[in-house]
């Protein structure tokens, strides 16, 4: 079900992560990270370190970083953009991760002790951590803010999680690439925006393959620790040593 809904929202959806709301009242968080990036460029040599702190922040806050990853190639270009949204990205969900780990975990620990299934998912994606925060993030169709705090929760170590994130690679240059074709600020996240077509079918096809392999590895895992859950009372039982 789940690789069914993402192949679905793969090919359908404009993978320029976030478009322009219409027709918003208040706060408007895309406009506002569009104002902030124009303040960036102004500052200079200096606007990298206030472009890595406001990505962070936007990842811990819930905000649309996605208008942060296509502005960086306006502002910086591929390369350097590319770079600072890896180091920004990373450093944020890693924030988030343990936000999520220190004040949830405890909570979530109790809730899943008495059931035996949740425990032993929950075990099997801790000892295949790593693979599986390679593959979500490879595939865009798992939500990344939410993603950060949801492994918190979850058995996968920090060392695993934060090496996991060089999946975001591959998406994170093709995204700044994309945004650098707009040139101006004014443009990024709406349909104004110009896109290259081969760019975008690169990330759908990458984002197909990663959608079904996390889907299939995590049964396949989520599975096996069930039955050794179940096993292990058993093999207890009539051991007669």
């Amino acid at each position: 079900m789940v690789a069914t809904f993402g192949i679905t929202l793969l090919f359908a959806a404009n993978p320029a992560f976030a478009q322009e709301s219409t027709g918003s009242v208040g706060f408007n968080p895309q406009e506002w990270l569009r104002n902030a990036l124009q303040w960036i460029d102004s500052l200079g040599t200096v606007g990298a370190i206030a472009f890595i702190l406001l990505y962070i922040i936007a990842t811990v806050a819930f905000l649309p970083g996605s208008i942060l990853t296509l502005g960086a190639g306006v502002v910086f270009g591929v390369v350097w953009g590319a770079l600072y949204v890896f180091i920004g990205a990373t450093l944020g969900a890693t924030a988030a991760f343990l936000v999520g780990r220190y004040l949830a975990r405890g909570w979530v620990a109790k809730k899943i002790e008495g059931n035996k299934k949740f425990r032993a998912i929950d075990q099997g994606v801790g000892r295949e951590g790593l693979k599986i925060v390679l593959l979500t993030r490879l595939s865009p169709i798992f939500p990344f803010n939410l993603l950060n705090y949801a492994y918190g929760v979850t058995g996968v170590s920090l060392k695993d999680y934060v090496i996991g994130s060089v999946g975001m690679i591959p998406g994170t240059i093709m995204y700044v690439y994309i945004g650098s074709l707009a040139g101006n600020l004014a443009t990024i996240g709406t349909d104004a925006q110009p896109a290259n077509p081969a760019v975008q079918w690169t990330i759908r096809i990458i984002g197909f393959i990663a959608t079904v392999a996390v889907t299939l590895y995590v049964t396949k895992i989520a599975r096996q620790a069930l039955e050794n859950e179940v096993l292990e009372p058993e093999n207890e039982r009539f051991d007669l040593n």
